[in-house]
């Protein structure tokens, strides 16, 4: 019989043939790298049996399926030890992840990082055995029999269809219930690492029973595992939240609720840095810049839907507009986001064609109601700033206006040292707006990408219900990726809010709506700026440039007035006047990654100059106070 392979062509296997088999069929040396087979786009094993004219394609360790593979087999792997480590072990999901697998499992012991060694020794003897993962279907009687002391285990299958075929695989004295595929044995399996801990809610729940969430990660070859391991350990240096806390960014108080960051004045100059840099450009652009209120009755969320779709991500809240005998409450919403005022904003004015493109943009402060479990710091926050920007256009301006948006975004990327890349999400199943506008729209993204100069990835169907968008990732000093500016069209709005401009012809039509951020939310944005250059921030953005430090106490007014020059200059200085010797000093300004330390004694006031430490280089030597002078010249907004 004939099966057709991933290049269109056939190939002739016998009746009853395997996955295992086709490989065999194609060549040797697919048949000893195969792993697992994807038949008629489904995964499967390498024992599942083909049809004839089945589409079959061969997974291998250099497939982009081979690695998700490899990390589910792992996981169950490391189930396998477990359960011949400590025996009576509940088993709630393991899946493979982004970067790694993790299995939610409950012990009647403790476990700690310290129990690894002896759960990856045994993972190694499981390997070295090479155990077939066997595949076996039951029906749901046998399974609830088989898992009968597994009560997550039977909660998953008391959900599953009633005509779902339940398949179990086992390895050793362990069986999970399991969809597959899996590797063909454990001997298979390639470099691993167990990484962390941490609790769990079962079925994500707060509600449920907190289980222990084992992670690790899996490679094919031990030096990518290394290299892995290497950015996990250089990614938790990189921690914003270590190092804000460290370099006196930001802080979270408990008391002040989850997910609301604070400035401290390190990191409050650092975001207004940022957003004066921002706003001088923008009003170069044709920008105005706007303010608009951090509330709103509930009628406005009303008319533009959030209330009906985005009300459990918002804060709400009744007040009383009459008195206490006479009562009058009224419904008021925290804006999750900026777009309702800029409407209302450009409602406010007649407009006609002669006054589009109008650019609205405003540095606004939302607030979002996230689980507690997903919020991280800086980068996933219930509070934070946007660069937001509303653009009004006809529907010809589009593609122009766009254009210079991507035009911005390579501007501000560009000065980080950010490579970039886009994706271009298209309209999903359930959307408003006809045909012609999400074509013209889509369109318009394309053609704006493509003028640009601009590479571009089509998300299909993950567009948002009101519009096309582009969406805009980063990627860091260490090859981590980060989605921050977004391009999307929005339909919606003008039509809940009735916008219109009068056209050349006398006419009444809808205006087109842009949205876009750059920096996305300026915590996040600033977050990854943290991580990406490790807390050492360039030094026109430094929230100190200059640590100026005396050598003995008879230099403090000296140095005190170079401090003056310096601020003069437009820098950012502090002066380490402290009774401590040198190296203290200057190990105090390493740590907070201080670009310049310059060092003040006798024979510099007597020179009129400074010595200078860079933060990175060292010792930079003897320099005239105008050469510091002008570096913070340069550096200045």
């Amino acid at each position: 019989m004939n099966i057709v392979l991933p290049d269109g062509s056939t190939k002739d296997v016998a009746e009853g043939a395997t996955v295992a088999d086709v490989a065999a069929a194609i060549g040797a040396g697919l048949a000893k790298a195969a792993l697992a087979g994807i038949v008629n786009d489904q995964p499967v094993d390498l024992s599942a049996p083909v049809q004839e004219g089945d589409a079959v394609a061969i997974v291998t360790a250099k497939s982009d399926e081979g690695l998700e593979l490899l990390r589910h087999s792992t996981a169950h792997v490391m189930a396998a030890a477990l359960v011949d480590l400590y025996g009576d072990v509940q088993f709630g999901v393991g899946p493979a992840i982004e970067d790694g697998f993790y299995y939610d499992v409950k012990l009647d012991r403790a476990l700690s990082p310290d129990d690894f060694a002896a759960i990856e020794a045994r993972m190694a003897e499981i390997a070295r055995a090479d155990e077939p993962f066997e595949r076996r279907v039951v029906t749901r009687a046998e399974a609830e029999e088989i898992f009968a002391n597994q009560p997550f285990k039977l909660e998953l299958i008391s959900e599953l269809p009633e005509d779902a075929t339940i398949t179990t695989y086992t390895i050793g004295k362990f069986t999970d219930l399991c969809r597959g595929p899996h590797l063909p044995s454990t001997g298979k399996l390639g470099a691993y690492k167990l990484t962390k801990l941490a609790g769990a809610y079962w079925r994500g729940d707060a509600e449920r029973e907190m289980l222990t969430r084992i992670y690790g990660t899996a490679f094919f070859k031990k030096a990518e595992l290394e290299e892995h391991l290497h950015n996990l350990a250089e990614a938790e240096k990189r921690d914003h939240r270590k190092l804000g806390r460290e370099l006196g960014i930001y802080m979270m108080d408990p008391m002040a609720g989850v997910g609301l960051p604070m400035y401290l004045p390190k990191g409050a100059r650092v975001i207004r840095t940022l957003q004066e840099w921002l706003r001088r450009d923008l009003y170069e652009r044709g920008y105005e810049e706007v303010i608009t209120p951090h509330i709103y009755n509930a009628d406005v969320w009303k008319t533009s839907g959030h209330y009906g779709f985005y009300k459990e991500n918002m804060y709400f809240f009744e007040i009383n507009e009459g008195d206490d005998e006479n009562p009058r409450m009224s419904e008021y919403g925290v804006k999750p986001m900026n777009c309702p005022g800029h409407v209302m904003l450009y409602k406010n004015e007649l407009h006609s064609y002669r006054d589009l493109p109008l650019r609205y943009f405003e540095f606004g402060t939302v607030y979002r109601h996230e689980m507690s479990g997903v919020v991280h710091g800086l980068l996933r926050a219930r509070g934070f700033t946007q660069d937001d920007a509303h653009v009004f256009c006809t529907k010809d301006q589009v593609v122009d206006e766009v254009v210079a948006i991507l035009d911005l975004v390579d501007h501000i990327m560009s000065t980080f040292g950010f490579q970039y890349e886009a994706e271009i999400s298209t309209r999903p199943e359930k959307s408003i707006g006809t045909d012609e506008m999400w074509d013209h729209a889509t369109s318009s993204l394309k053609q704006a990408c493509e003028r640009h100069g601009l590479a571009y990835e089509i998300n299909e169907g993950d567009g948002a219900f009101y519009g096309p968008k582009i969406d805009i990732k980063v990627k860091d000093a260490i090859g981590r990726t980060w989605q921050c500016s977004t391009v999307q069209v929005d339909f919606n709005m003008p039509e809940r809010f009735e916008l219109t401009y009068r056209t050349e012809d006398n006419t009444e039509e809808r205006p087109w709506m842009l949205h876009r951020a750059i920096f996305g939310s300026i915590e996040r944005f600033l977050g990854i700026l943290i991580e990406h250059y490790a807390g050492a921030l360039p030094l026109w953005l430094a929230p100190v440039q200059v640590a100026v430090l005396p050598l003995a106490d008879r230099h403090n007014d000296a140095a005190a007035g170079l401090a003056a020059q310096i601020k003069a200059a437009g820098g950012r200085v502090e002066v380490y006047d402290q009774n401590e010797p040198m190296r203290v000093k200057i190990a105090k300004a390493q740590s907070q990654k201080i670009p310049y330390m310059v060092v003040l004694g006798d024979k510099e006031i007597e020179n009129g100059t400074v010595s200078v430490r860079d933060r990175h280089e060292g010792d930079l030597g003897a320099w005239p106070i105008d050469q510091l002078l002008e570096k913070i010249r340069e550096a200045a907004l």
